[in-house]
């Protein structure tokens, strides 16, 4: 006769349930883990690998870092003449980055003021839909855009050949926009209804609750949303490329054309030879980049820190 077959008890299934719910938790874990050190790894990897590369110019090539970094002088091609200052480009990519960013910041914050505050059904449905769409557009749709568009348009109606540092920065401006948008959109609608609710009951009016309660408490986050605005317009190529004329001198007005690290990078790093000298001093932007770019990171992080609310 075949036996019964005997289910497990209550206890018994518990038990059963607690080991389940354990083992899940340990393999959440390690997965986590596991994705957390590959990051980690990639990120270290890729800082080693570039600084060793970058800092050769300096340790192989004994080019001095202070005339690297100071000089107006870019001639790499020079023969015996040949000189390696790379201040000209420093100053086109902190330009076009601060530039693009003073006027992305208040279009920005004022966007993100509209669509939380003024029109916040309006703005959650369409605006904000829309303005998020724009983040994902290749930047070369906004450097094609800017090459037959508006370099023709400046050198129509503004001194110049059309290829400017003003060129790049309204580009850079277009591009930053929805990052800066969407941010300080996020930060002021995470402000607590107990601000306006208490600032509306004290007898101020909208705009002065927006503008003496609101802005204030979110402020290390809109200011979080600008910088994490200027890093990516500090690390863009193509775009920038594309309009602002990529010469070696440092621009006497903003009508005039410039070049910065990543575009000198990009253009010239395949016309050099593995291990020059000429490439190694690339190699010194790229690091260069890389190290202000944590820079960005660190007041992001520093920001974020201060947050009020």
């Amino acid at each position: 006769m075949a036996k019964a077959s005997v289910s497990p008890s209550a206890e018994e299934r518990l038990i059963l349930t607690k080991k389940n719910r354990r083992w899940d938790e340990v393999r959440g874990r390690s997965l986590v883990t596991i994705c957390a050190v590959i990051m980690i790894a990639a990120t270290i990897a890729v800082t080693v690998f570039l600084a060793q590369k970058g800092l050769q110019s300096f340790t192989v090539n004994n080019i001095n870092p202070i005339a690297y970094l100071t000089s107006a002088n870019w001639n790499p091609t020079g023969g015996e003449n040949a000189s390696f200052g790379i201040f000209p480009f420093i100053f086109g990519s902190l330009a076009v980055t601060f530039l693009s960013a003073l006027i992305a910041a208040p279009l920005g914050i004022g966007a993100a003021i509209f669509m939380s505050e003024i029109a916040p059904k309006f703005g959650k449905k369409v605006l904000q839909p829309v303005i998020e769409l724009l983040v994902g557009i290749p930047s070369v749709v906004y450097g094609f855009i800017g090459l037959v568009v508006l370099v023709p348009l400046l050198r129509d109606h503004f001194p110049g050949i059309g290829f400017s540092l003003f060129a790049g920065v309204i580009v850079l401006t277009v591009m930053i926009l929805p990052t800066v948008t969407t941010i300080a959109t996020d930060a002021m609608r995470s402000l607590p209804n107990s601000l306006r609710q208490g600032s509306l009951a004290l007898g101020a009016t909208r705009w002065q609750t927006i503008r003496k309660v609101l802005i204030p408490a979110a402020l290390p986050s809109l200011l979080t949303a600008i910088v994490l605005g200027m890093a990516r317009a500090f690390g863009e190529a193509l775009a920038v490329q594309m309009v602002i004329g990529n010469t070696r001198d440092i621009p006497g007005s903003i009508f005039d054309t410039a070049g910065t690290l990543t575009t000198i990078v990009t253009l010239n790093i395949g016309h050099t030879t593995y291990g020059s000298i000429e490439n190694n001093t690339l190699w010194s932007m790229g690091l260069i980049l890389l190290i202000i770019s944590f820079l960005f990171i660190f007041v992001v992080r520093y920001l974020s820190g201060r947050r009020k609310i």
